[in-house]
């Protein structure tokens, strides 16, 4: 189905200029979009995917996380050996 909205342009264009850094359409954006809307990704699958991605390996799998543990990796990265 073709479906005519009225967008002011400048609008349009920050939308299409945010569409391309990420790599797609903003026709594709939108239709996105209105699939979320509309339903066909609800709440329970997404929560679902969260949960998938949560039991990953490398994730806390519920345990918090200290400030110190998520930073050290990254300034030991750096640090001269």
């Amino acid at each position: 189905m073709n479906l005519t909205l009225a967008v002011d342009d400048r609008l349009v264009e920050r939308a299409r200029e945010i569409a391309r850094q990420q790599g797609t359409s903003l026709n594709a954006l939108i239709r996105d979009y209105i699939e979320v809307l509309a339903g066909q990704v609800g709440g329970d699958e997404i929560l679902g995917e969260f949960e998938a991605m949560w039991a990953e390996p490398g994730n806390s799998g519920g345990k918090p996380f200290k400030r110190e543990e998520l930073y050290d990796e990254r300034l030991n990265r750096y640090a001269p050996r």
